[in-house]
């Protein structure tokens, strides 16, 4: 087995965050230019801290470089899940892009990279 290397100091979260993929996991689909992102909460407990942080804008900040339309949040809180829809995110579409991932399904982990601060704690 290799051992595990820590990500570059780049990489890094600030001091006191997180990265998402250690709160979440998230599924990635695909209709068309848009990209369906499902992320689901590992913990309930985390739930309100995901809808805190991973907001529409956020999510879109974080992804700028590969969506190019609107991000649109859905919360589904009886499945501890928040829904992104993507827009302008794969190149024209699965059968017409000239992208690597057509399908986009690397936009999860893309979006579990996303660094999240803690809820104040009073």
């Amino acid at each position: 087995m290799m051992p595990v290397r820590p990500a570059p100091a780049s990489e890094q979260p600030e001091p006191g965050t997180q990265l998402l993929h250690e709160l979440a996991h998230c599924r990635a689909g695909d209709k068309g230019d848009t990209s369906i992102l499902s992320l689901f909460a590992y913990r309930a407990d985390d739930f309100p801290l995901l809808v805190e942080r991973v907001t529409a804008e956020a999510v879109a900040a974080h992804l700028e470089h590969i969506v190019h339309g609107e991000v649109r949040r859905h919360v589904l809180p009886k499945l501890c899940a928040l829904q992104f829809t993507c827009e302008h995110a794969l190149g024209s579409g699965v059968t017409t892009s000239l992208a690597l991932d057509t399908h986009g399904k690397a936009l999860s982990f893309a979006l579990l990279a996303m660094p999240i601060e803690p809820l104040e704690t009073r």
